[in-house]
């Protein structure tokens, strides 16, 4: 059965660049942030600057939250009003309660069309699944093309990443595999990646220079001789280092277009300032 007009909700940890969104109808639930008295809802009330500039001066750690389910239940509701169905493209249930907020959601609404996708993933890896439901849903396809649609991005994308430091994953309870890294020389620079939904180490190498040409070594490994369909660089803090990535990427696998772009204020909380990560995926 398809639907005529169908909305595509996400959440703010996807962070897309609003250049990528023109024409397409994306609307975005944010996650909280909580740092010291004041709750922020990410990317609305607070900024990626802001927010850095703040953390760089701080004596006290932000942490983040899920939107309540009551939060997507008055979302859906407003939705609903306008829409045939919903289809929901979301951060990994296994870093955020986001999904389970949003299943409750849709328990609730029995009466109304839901349907929750977990992506296994966060900021432009569920980026381009959530821009994939997207472009379906504007060409008119029904509410089983659209999840088609994400799933099979959510199965093409590679996101790989190198951070300063595991402090700020450990703190957050965002670390998964890579623990095992946390006795490691804290002169290590780890190389992680999305795997199954959770942070996995892929290895640890002595300084950043080396984890980021390592990182394009495995992502040329993982392309295994297909083109590099769409690539985005993203930083945490980390302008400058971002950039030279950027036209590494550029030069190295003859993308059109990289997107650069940061993360959102809940992402650059776990993840740390000085991050750059990578998320990439083939041409078919």
């Amino acid at each position: 059965m398809s639907f005529n007009k169908i909305a595509i909700v996400t959440d703010s940890s996807t962070y897309i660049p609003s250049e990528e969104t023109v024409g397409l109808d994306i609307h975005v639930i944010p996650l909280w942030l909580i740092w010291d008295d004041d709750r922020f809802r990410d990317g609305v009330d607070i900024q990626p600057t802001d927010f850095y500039q703040r953390l760089r001066g701080s004596k006290t750690m932000p942490s983040s939250s899920q939107p309540s389910s009551g939060e997507f239940i008055s979302l859906f509701k407003q939705l609903s009003e306008d829409y045939d169905a919903i289809v929901a493209i979301l951060v990994s249930d296994k870093l955020s309660g986001t999904v389970a907020s949003a299943l409750a959601a849709q328990q609730e609404l029995s009466d109304l069309k839901i349907e929750v996708f977990d992506t296994a993933n966060v900021s432009m890896g569920l980026g381009y699944c959530v821009l994939a439901a997207a472009r379906a849903a504007a060409e008119g396809k029904s509410v089983e093309e659209i999840l088609l649609a994400a799933k099979q991005m959510s199965e093409k994308i590679h996101f790989l990443f190198a951070v300063d430091t595991l402090e700020f994953l450990r703190r957050g309870g965002r670390i998964g595999g890579a623990k095992a890294l946390l006795g490691s020389a804290l002169s290590i620079k780890p190389l992680l990646h999305f795997h199954d939904g959770v942070i996995e180490p892929l290895m640890q190498v002595r300084t950043k220079r080396k984890a980021i040409a390592t990182m394009l070594d495995v992502a040329e490994e993982r392309l295994a001789g297909q083109p590099m369909a769409e690539a985005t660089v993203l930083d945490v803090d980390n302008e400058e280092e971002g950039d030279r990535v950027a036209e590494m990427v550029r030069q190295r696998f003859s993308v059109d277009k990289v997107i650069r772009t940061t993360v959102s204020p809940v992402v650059g909380t776990h993840a740390g300032p000085g991050t750059v990560g990578l998320v990439f995926y083939a041409q078919d």
